[in-house]
């Protein structure tokens, strides 16, 4: 599934730049995923980075865009194949 970003954020910035998919930016409050780029990291580490470094704890899957481990590698291979062109 895709990972959302909480209301309990505290804009520290250390998620946005170890996301390999750029999908994290700084929203109108605090940060924000793109779940069209979120693969939860599937195709780069074995956990999603932003989980890793994210000191509130506030990054949980979205229960709105639940995703197998295979559709996030379908997904991540889209993106890469996309970046390639």
């Amino acid at each position: 599934m895709s990972l959302i970003i909480l209301d309990t954020c505290v804009n520290c910035d250390v998620c946005e730049p170890v996301c390999p998919n750029k999908a994290i930016s700084l929203g109108e409050v605090y940060y924000e995923i793109n779940p069209d780029l979120c693969t939860e990291c599937v195709g780069h580490f074995d956990v999603p980075q932003c989980v890793e470094v994210c000191p509130v704890e506030c990054i949980p899957g979205d229960p709105d865009r639940v995703e197998s481990r295979e559709q996030l590698m379908l997904k991540y291979e889209h993106l890469m194949a996309k970046a390639a062109s």
